[in-house]
Parts: structure tokens; sequence; C-alpha cells
């Protein structure tokens, strides 16, 4: 029997607060989990597995990674058991046209548990991570995407997780949106994506003066190149969580089912 193409999605995951607080963006994470098609596995490709060369995570039982320092106690016991699925591993790392090196030390960070927590509380699916290379350019990220969408036919949903604009120094924690430059960076990567026009994605440098703000380091910006490059063009686009948080944090998601 043919399996149903899993969907592909970028989440703006932001405070890993999100995990265990009741908000519009965790509402929207759970919603997400009920509406999309049940998959039968998770690649993961979260900011926070940030390598020199491309890794995966063949564990049968991945880790679980509290990456993050300062937070309130409740945080730290959350635990998303989910098991791994090194099978399904071994084919996405066939899939992909540059060296892959199987990497165990990392596990399920909270880029990916934060998000998964809320869509899928049972912890009762599959989840592996491919890391980002942070020595490749952003087209072979899009490149490893593309390649990694065969995956989706196999009941895999692909899920990148970052936010589109990610730039912790200049926070205004009692800000409720965002600052103008975040707003028109934030904008710019939703017109092309909605319009389909990618390579100005890629090019995120053509976003002018605002894509000099939106983060100093990428690796919350590349997952998104991922889950564009796994996309189809008959896909239908959904936007979600369409806003800024706290001056320089975009939640704004996107998923193509």
């Amino acid at each position: 029997m043919e399996k149903q193409r899993m969907p592909v999605l970028f989440v703006g995951h932001g405070s890993p607060m999100n995990a265990i607080e009741d908000n519009v963006y965790s509402r929207a994470w759970q919603q997400a989990g009920k509406a999309l098609p049940r998959p039968e596995a998770i690649l993961s490709v979260s900011a926070h597995w940030y390598t020199a060369g491309t890794r995966v995570n063949d564990s049968a039982r991945p880790n679980m990674i509290y990456d993050m320092y300062g937070f309130p106690d409740e945080l730290y016991r959350v635990v998303y058991p989910a098991v791994g699925s090194p099978e399904l591993a071994h084919s996405a790392r066939s899939l992909i046209s540059r060296d892959v090196q199987v990497d165990n030390t990392w596990g399920l960070d909270h880029g990916t548990w934060s998000v998964l927590h809320r869509m899928y509380p049972g912890a009762d699916i599959p989840v592996f991570q491919l890391s980002i290379d942070s020595h490749a350019p952003a087209s072979v990220h899009y490149s490893i995407g593309q390649e990694i969408g065969a995956l989706r036919d196999q009941g895999v949903m692909i899920l990148g997780s970052g936010n589109v604009v990610h730039n912790l120094s200049l926070i205004s924690w009692s800000m409720q949106d965002g600052f103008p430059w975040a707003q028109e960076f934030d904008a710019f990567i939703k017109d092309k994506i909605i319009n389909r026009d990618f390579p100005p994605v890629i090019d995120y440098s053509s976003a002018g003066d605002s894509a000099r703000l939106a983060f100093f380091t990428p690796e919350h910006y590349f997952p998104l190149l991922y889950v564009l490059g796994a996309a189809r063009e008959d896909h239908q686009l959904r936007v979600f969580n369409d806003s800024i948080t706290m001056g320089s944090v975009s939640m704004t998601s996107y998923v193509f089912e």
C-alpha cells in the first residue's frame, strides 16, 4: 500500500519555556499535531545541533539534551522519551550526496523536544536529528533539503526548528511585537516563500539592511532552507504563529502539505 506523503514544516521555536507555558505559540503547536497526518517518524533539523560537517543521530534511544541555562527547574524536568529510528537515519544518510557522519554524542535538543512535547505529547513517534554544517553555505543546506525530501514518501515528517529572526543581543523583554527591521526581514522572507520565490530566501542578504540585524550567526535560519528544499511546488502552504516577540525573535512558522 502506498504511503501518504508527509508534510514538511518549519517551526519558530523561540524560548524553551514554550515547552511548558500555555500560550498562543504552544497552542498552535498542539493544534498542528492534531491536524496534520500522523507520521511514522520525524526527522528534525534543529538550530541547536550546529557542527563541523553534517551528522546524523542513529541511536535507538537518543539522549535528551537540556541545552539551555538559567531557566526554571520545571523545564529541566520535561522528559521526551521518543525512540530513534536507526534504519531511517541511515536512509537519510544515503540520500545526501555529501559526507555524513553518524554521531550519537548528541540527541534530541530543545529545538526538537520543546516543539514535539506540545505537538505529540505521547512521545510515541520515532525521532532522529540531522545536524547543520556550520561550514556549508546556504545553498548546500537547501540542496540537502531537496535530497532528504524523498523520506516524506516513506512516512517521515521533516521538521526544521529555528527562527527566521533571532538576535538575542537586541532582545527587548517587554516588547510584544518586533522592531521595524525585524518586521521588515520577516515580511520579506514570508513574501518570497508565499510566492515560491526561494532564491532570495537562500541568498537572504538580498533583503537589504534588515538582513544584517536579523541574526549574527545563521544556525536558527538555516533549518528553514532544509524545509524549503524538501517542499514541492504543488504543496499547499500554511503560515502560522505569524508574529515577532521581544523585538528580535520571529515565531513565524510554515507548513507545506
